[in-house]
This record gives C-alpha cells, sequence and structure tokens, in this order.
C-alpha cells in the first residue's frame, strides 16, 4: 500500500494505492495534467483577443493558487509568504535595495529583483546585452507579480520565464518573431500571430509518455544505490563498474524528461513558448524549454551536456551570478546552484566536484581538440572517445546528488579510489590555461550549463520583441528560466 504520508489533499488515495505511488507523486502527476487541459481551456476561452489582461491575469493565479494547495495543502502558504514578503520589500524598502536579499527566495523573484534594478537602477551602457533586453522600466502591479509567480502554468513545475516574455503572452502584444536563415543566423521579421501548438504539444506528450513508462519499468531495476552494494563493489571489474554507472544514471533522467516536458507542453498549450520559425518555415516552440534530450544523450563533452540539461536554470545562474560575480564565477555559480538546490550534503559534494569537471574538460578541449577536426574519420574517433568520457565522467559526478547523504557518498568516490577527482586536478596543474577576451583565465570564465548561441538567439528575440512604455500595465519582458547546468 502507497504512504499516505502529505500535506496535500488525500482525494487520490484510492488512486495512489492502485498505482501503487506515493500520493504526493500522484496528487504532482494529476495536477499537471489538469494544468494541461486548463492551458487549452484558457487558450481557446480566455485567448487575449477576448479577455483582458485583468481576468486573465486573475484567473491563472487563482488556479495556481488552488493546484498549490491540492498538492500541498497549508505548505502552500509558502508561496504566498514568500511572494507577500518580496512585494513588500520592493514597495516599502524600494527596488534599488531588493535584488541582494531577494537571491534567496525562488528563481523568479530573484530574477525579477535583478531585471528591475537594472532597468531602473543602473545605465543602459552599464548593462551586458542581456541585461539590457531583460530589463524591467516599471515596477509591477500586484495582481502582475502574483500572475507572474503563481500561475498555474508554471508553479509546480517552471519552467522559469522572464517577467517581460510573460506579460507579453498575458495582454496578447504581437511580437516580432525570429526566423533562421540560410546561413544559419536568424533574422527578425514582422509581426505574425502565434500558430497553433497542437503539433508542439502532441510531440512533448509523447516523450512524457515513453519517459514515464521507462521510468515505471526500467528505472527501479537499475538503482544508483547498487553502485556502492559492497558485493558488487568487491566482485565487479571495472569496466563492469563504469558500465553499470552510466546505465544507472542514464535510467534515473527519465523522470526529469517527464516532468520538464510535461511543464513546457502546459505553458505551450495555454500559447505561450513560442520563439518564431526555423529556417524551413516550422514553428518553434522553444522559448522556454529546458532540455533537449537528444543532445543531452548524446553529448561529447561537459559543457554540451550542462548547455542543454535545465536550461532555463543555467540562464538563470547564469544571469544572476555568473554574469555579476566580481571573482571566481565558476566557482560562485556552482556555490549558488548547491544552496539553491537545498541542504542535501549530496548536493555540495556534486558541484564542488563539478567546478573540478568543468575546469578541467574546458582545459582538455582547449588544449587538444584543434588537433582532431581532420580528417573526418579522425573526428568520429575523437568523438567517440570524448562521448564516453563525458557520460562517465557526468554520471561520477551527479551520484552524490542522488545518493544525498555524505557516506554512502564518500563511498562510492572511495571506490573509485578518487580517479576523476586526481585526473582533473593533475589536467589543471600541467595544461597550459588560455586567456579570454575578459583577460581572466579559461579556468574562470566558463559559461555554465547555457550554450552561447542559445543565449544569442533568445537575447535576439528580447530585444526586439518589445517596447518600453508609459504606462502601469505596460511592463516587461523575460529573464529566460531556471538555470542549473550541472544541477540535477
Amino acid at each position: 500500500m502507497a504512504t499516505t504520508s502529505t500535506t496535500g489533499s488525500t482525494l487520490l488515495q484510492p488512486l495512489s494505492n492502485a498505482v501503487q505511488l506515493p500520493i504526493d507523486q500522484v496528487n504532482f502527476v494529476v495536477c499537471q495534467l489538469s494544468a494541461l487541459l486548463a492551458a487549452i481551456w484558457f487558450r481557446t476561452y480566455l485567448h487575449s483577443s477576448k479577455t483582458s489582461s485583468f481576468i486573465r491575469h486573475v484567473v491563472a493565479t487563482l488556479l495556481g493558487l488552488y493546484l498549490a494547495f491540492f498538492c500541498f495543502g497549508w505548505y502552500a502558504l509558502h508561496f504566498l509568504v514568500q511572494s507577500g514578503i518580496s512585494y513588500c520589500i520592493m514597495i516599502i524598502i524600494g527596488v534599488e535595495s531588493m535584488h541582494n536579499p531577494m537571491m534567496i527566495i525562488t528563481q523568479k523573484i530573484t530574477s525579477l529583483a535583478y531585471e528591475i534594478h537594472d532597468g531602473m537602477f543602473r545605465k543602459d551602457e552599464e548593462l551586458t546585452p542581456s541585461q539590457r533586453g531583460l530589463a524591467v522600466r516599471r515596477m509591477p502591479s500586484l495582481l502582475e507579480y502574483v500572475s507572474y509567480t503563481c500561475n498555474f502554468m508554471g508553479i509546480l513545475a517552471g519552467p522559469l520565464c522572464s517577467y517581460k516574455d510573460y506579460i507579453t503572452f498575458i495582454e496578447g502584444r504581437p511580437s516580432h518573431m525570429t526566423q533562421s536563415s540560410e546561413n544559419g543566423k536568424e533574422e527578425i521579421q514582422h509581426e505574425r500571430t502565434d500558430p497553433s501548438p497542437n503539433a508542439a504539444v502532441a510531440e512533448k506528450l509523447l516523450v512524457c509518455g515513453l519517459s514515464l513508462l521507462f521510468h515505471l519499468t526500467i528505472s527501479n531495476l537499475l538503482p544508483v544505490e547498487y553502485n556502492i552494494d559492497e558485493h558488487f563493489q568487491a566482485t565487479a571489474s571495472w569496466p563492469t563498474k563504469a558500465t553499470y554507472l552510466y546505465i544507472s544514471l542514464l535510467a534515473a533522467r527519465p523522470k526529469y524528461y517527464f516532468a520538464w516536458t510535461l511543464a513546457d507542453a502546459i505553458n505551450n498549450a495555454a500559447g505561450f513558448g513560442f520563439r518564431g520559425y526555423d529556417r524551413n518555415g516550422v514553428a518553434r516552440w522553444d522559448l522556454i524549454s529546458n532540455l533537449q534530450i537528444q543532445k543531452i544523450e548524446m553529448s561529447t563533452s561537459f559543457k554540451m551536456f550542462l548547455d542543454n540539461w535545465n536550461i532555463q536554470t543555467a540562464l538563470w545562474l547564469k544571469r544572476v551570478c555568473y554574469e555579476r560575480a566580481s571573482f571566481s564565477p565558476t566557482i560562485q555559480t556552482f556555490f549558488l546552484s548547491a544552496i539553491w538546490h537545498g541542504v542535501y550534503p549530496g548536493y555540495y559534494l556534486t558541484f564542488l566536484t563539478g567546478v573540478l569537471m568543468t575546469l578541467a574538460a574546458r582545459a582538455m578541449r582547449s588544449n587538444f581538440r584543434h588537433h582532431f577536426i581532420n580528417p573526418p574519420q579522425l573526428k568520429l574517433c575523437y568523438d567517440v572517445i570524448t562521448w564516453v568520457a563525458t557520460q562517465i565522467t557526468i554520471s561520477y559526478t551527479v551520484v552524490p546528488f542522488v545518493l544525498l547523504s555524505v557516506k554512502p557518498s564518500f563511498t562510492f568516490y572511495s571506490s573509485w579510489y578518487y580517479c576523476l577527482h586526481i585526473c582533473s586536478i593533475v589536467v589543471l596543474l600541467l595544461l597550459p590555461v588560455k586567456k579570454t577576451q575578459r583577460g581572466k583565465t579559461t579556468h574562470e570564465n566558463v559559461q555554465l550549463s547555457l550554450s552561447k548561441k542559445f543565449d544569442e538567439r533568445k537575447n535576439s528575440l528580447e530585444q526586439n520583441n518589445f517596447s518600453t512604455t508609459n504606462n502601469v500595465c505596460n511592463q516587461n519582458q523575460d529573464t529566460g528560466s531556471r538555470h542549473s547546468s550541472i544541477t540535477q
């Protein structure tokens, strides 16, 4: 019989018992599916062309709060308390002072805090192109603020979106969309009406179904904990250990694929997330997408994996920490990521290890990759080797993230004799460190979890998408969401 421990609704306890899943997980999945249906209704009957932005804000907020209370019960008051305190700080203390204390709350609040700070208390020439495009020039109203932080589309699983993108969606303002040209660059096009999201939603729901099926049937057969089983450690050969390490962490990923893809589909179903068109004129519904599964599984570098995993969290970490850090931005960003995830020691072990792996991988790539570009056969061989190395390194790094506790985490690393830690340190000591345009070392200038191309495309859209106006309701656009790069 499934556990009944929950502060949320127990209405679905019979279903929980039938499927043998904890009631909190059942509540989450049912609420997300309900949000998907609500999103379709929201886009159909409360479209911006038919309904005022006030009504859309109110409905999105009330539905979001209802889902939160259904899932978490009185714990959902946390959403209201932290949002209320944050808004009071903005109003009473002043927006010029509120961006620092907001760092310890949520991604949306910290993102909006910095966007308001950039838009109202910094000069344009002091901002990066990304910051300039995201800057919010006027204080949000209370309704707009609560709708942004607690709307039904993202209150349970995100993904993070920028305030300007969300307000543009709610108000139904036309935007300048991008389209990929033949040379691969994106060009700003004339205003277009958003196409139907049905095809994109159907495709993402198919991915959700397959991910959930894999998680329910395969993942439990390959527990990560078996990597520290005493008998396995004593009898398994090194190839067997490495193979099981990779397979067990591979089996742990579909639950994230399910949750993030479903969250993306919910937003798309409501009409939110349209970026523009590719070079073939196909609509792209990936404005706030959180992952690219094929690139994750085929990654041939540490950076490529991080660039495509938890993309919006990677953007958030980059924008609120990495770009603003006065020293050691890589270390500060990983540390913030660990704090944001929670208090388990395994998180800190993963992100501390991640610092070493990221810097060592960057050093290896910058010193050796150019020797293996040609001929194609040599590059193929290089890609195969780097794929194997990347997948093993990623798996090695995130084991503590899954195990959570100190003792099992160190048991795992000691069973591997800390070999990848030692190799990373040796690489950093022996290989030359190349300088970047900023004059900092390559080691310090690592960009966590965000491909440059992805961010440039987003900035191009953001900077041309919106115009600043002088009325209270006409706020702004996007901040690109949750960055975890090596998060989770």
